[in-house]
């Protein structure tokens, strides 16, 4: 099962993979009538990319499950890789908000 794997680097790849389903799950709700590719031009030309780093800190959200889910079930190196990444993605976010 997925849940008793315990490497860094399948940590880092569910916490790649987690923010950018928690974005599209976030597109689902809130633009649903709107393409894909309506909905992320949107985000990016918005004037200081609100939307846009609105559904990236939503998306950590996905991540914080993730990591406690692994950090409970005691696989401390695949909840490193989910928290490395988390924090690259925060980055991301900060920067984009500080920037922007």
């Amino acid at each position: 099962m997925i849940f008793k794997k315990d490497k860094f680097w399948f940590g880092a790849l569910l916490g790649f993979i987690g923010p950018i389903i928690g974005i599209l799950i976030f597109k689902f709700v809130k633009f649903r009538s709107f393409s894909f590719a309506n909905t992320f031009e949107y985000m990016l030309r918005e004037q200081g990319h609100r939307t846009f780093s609105v559904a990236l800190s939503l998306a950590l959200m996905v991540n914080a499950v993730l990591f406690t889910i692994y950090i409970n079930s005691r696989k401390d190196h695949t909840a490193k890789g989910i928290f490395v990444l988390t924090l690259m993605y925060g980055l991301m976010v900060l920067s984009i908000k500080t920037f922007s």
